[in-house]
């Protein structure tokens, strides 16, 4: 893996390059006590590492920019490293993707921002990716892309909710919810990621938006800018929990019987 920003490339948004920001500088406490969460195995393998295997497997995607924990850089360079494939750039690489690893900041905000500032000139289109998605499949990678390529600003991957939706007043912890509302379900989806951009729309929502959000969308529906939706997929479920693990693990030994993946 390179330090070294790669090559600037050519071309206009169209046929425009693609690069990834993955941010894994979260501890993950929910998924319980230990290493961060990006960097617990999954099949024997780092989350991570299957997080940017995923964005690697698009051939639309020539840079994967993984924003590390601050005092965890060189420990995620080394496991990628140990990961890489033949082809890549000098010191080892993802075949035809470059992965640069950068140090994050303390919220995922700030994290994702910090990768949008390592990013090389000419990538128009970026994605940012959970690193806790370890398996999404590449056909919503390519969607994603695609529907950029195609002129939209921001575009996320999304599901129908099968569950009912409740809207409650809250309450104090251990007390019960008043339910004020419940909203159309036809009308609600559950998004996933990889989300994907407009690079300066995305750089301007980032210089704009300074509160909390939860994902970059957010940020730009706050510009007032279109976001987009496209089917996502059920295995792009992020893992957050120890029940999430253990369907994560399924899903991998059914992959790997079934697809050699």
């Amino acid at each position: 893996m390179s330090d070294d920003s790669r090559p600037s490339p050519t071309g206009g948004r169209p046929g425009s390059p693609v690069a990834a920001v993955i941010p894994a500088a979260g501890r993950g406490v929910r998924l319980g006590p230990g290493i961060p969460k990006a960097l617990r195995t999954l099949g024997g393998t780092p989350m991570l590492v299957h997080a940017v295997r995923a964005m690697a497997a698009s051939r639309a995607v020539s840079l994967v920019i993984v924003v590390a924990p601050p005092d965890g850089t060189a420990e995620v360079k080394s496991i990628l490293d140990a990961h890489a494939l033949p082809g890549g750039s000098p010191g080892g690489g993802w075949g035809r993707t470059d992965v640069l690893v950068v140090p994050g900041g303390e919220t995922r905000q700030e994290s994702v921002r910090l990768g949008l500032d390592a990013l090389p000139p000419g990538y128009e289109i970026v994605l940012v990716h959970d690193a806790a998605r370890p398996l999404v499949p590449v056909d919503i990678v390519d969607a994603v892309v695609e529907a950029v390529r195609d002129g939209a600003v921001a575009v996320v991957p999304a599901l129908p909710l099968a569950d009912t939706v409740k809207q409650v007043e809250p309450a104090p912890a251990g007390r019960p919810e008043p339910v004020v509302a419940t909203p159309d379900r036809s009308r609600l989806r559950a998004v996933q990621t990889p989300q994907g951009f407009d690079r300066a729309t995305l750089i301007r929502a980032h210089e704009t938006i300074t509160d909390d959000v939860t994902d970059d969308a957010s940020m730009v529906e706050r510009l007032g800018e279109q976001v987009v939706a496209v089917p996502g997929h059920e295995e792009a479920f992020k893992v957050t929990r120890p029940l999430d693990l253990i369907l994560a693990e399924a899903v991998l030994a059914r992959r790997r019987l079934n697809d050699g993946f």
